[in-house]
């Protein structure tokens, strides 16, 4: 029956190959080489294929042998990640970590924490979301992430708890080709009015109603930052970035800060926290997550 192959046959098997005998992989499993034998040919009995042709010196697999040791191998393996990661739950540590990242928050940085945490949580997945504005806000809200790196928004959310972590710098951005470029002191609000402003739409029903930093009755609503930098840079509109996604372009002059009494030149900081339920904090990967994230903001200073 094939419902009764045991572990401990298809370890066997798995050694007698890697050991080239079955005499070695006795040595290796602590195992006379009868045992060994007996092991292997009880397994051969049960899915009824030869594995070995033994009419030589040293037992050789037969070409079924080939194609089933690689099954064999992809079972235990299977068999050992569960036992592996059964016992990371038993420790407390989540069978995933789910983070939602605020889409103004350097995704460099967020790629560096990762990278690490797949070597430090081999056997957690590790799902990221980018989003902006409330829909950053929702999955938290929802439960579908645990974990939420967030830019500050005017409205408060009681059932959330936040950490801060980092002041991410804004900036007003022009094309250098753009009309607004050519102003050399601070823009008259009525002239910013007369010209399209590019603007993050806000894919939840969060913020319905409030307008966050709109000074143009001229808007245009994308719905991701990569298209507003494109936006920008072909002279389509006006608005705000992350110094840290338009830094170069703006030291080559493709890319002209704009200045106003409601826009200083130095930009305004956006403050991000790690947002997580007040019922469910993180567990050790997830208190990982955001200290890791920590140090590396520490060092980019």
């Amino acid at each position: 029956m094939l419902d009764g192959i045991s572990l401990d046959q298809l370890r066997t098997f798995i050694a007698a190959v890697d050991e080239g005998s079955f005499s070695a992989a006795g040595r290796k499993l602590n195992r006379v080489q009868s045992a060994v034998s007996g092991w292997v040919s009880s397994l051969e009995d049960q899915i009824g294929v030869v594995l070995f042709d033994r009419t030589g010196r040293i037992p050789k697999l037969t070409p079924e042998g080939v194609l089933l040791v690689a099954d064999a191998r992809n079972i235990v393996a299977g068999v050992d990640t569960l036992k592996a990661r059964a016992k990371l739950m038993s420790s407390g540590v989540e069978p995933e970590l789910s983070v939602v990242i605020d889409v103004f928050f350097p995704t460099g940085l967020v790629s560096e924490v990762a990278k690490a945490f797949v070597s430090k949580f081999p056997l957690t997945p590790l799902r990221i979301f980018v989003e902006g504005l409330g829909a950053a806000y929702q999955p938290i809200l929802e439960g579908r992430c645990s974990l939420g790196i967030l830019g500050s928004l005017p409205v408060t959310f009681p059932s959330l708890v936040g950490e801060r972590l980092a002041e991410i710098p804004l900036v007003t951005v022009a094309s250098k080709r753009h009309p607004l470029a050519e102003f050399n002191s601070k823009i008259p609000k009525r002239e910013l009015a007369k010209h399209v402003q590019l603007v993050l739409t806000d894919r939840s029903d969060l913020m319905a109603g409030q307008d966050y930093g709109v000074m143009s009755p001229l808007t245009w609503r994308l719905a991701d930052l990569s298209t507003k930098h494109a936006f920008l840079r072909d002279g389509v509109g006006w608005g705000s970035m992350p110094i840290h996604t338009v830094a170069k372009e703006i030291s080559e002059g493709e890319l002209v800060i704009l200045e106003s009494d409601e826009l200083p030149k130095a930009g305004f900081n956006l403050i991000v926290s790690a947002f997580h339920q007040a019922s469910a904090p993180p567990g050790p990967a997830g208190r990982w997550f955001v200290d890791q994230l920590k140090e590396c903001l520490k060092v980019r200073k």
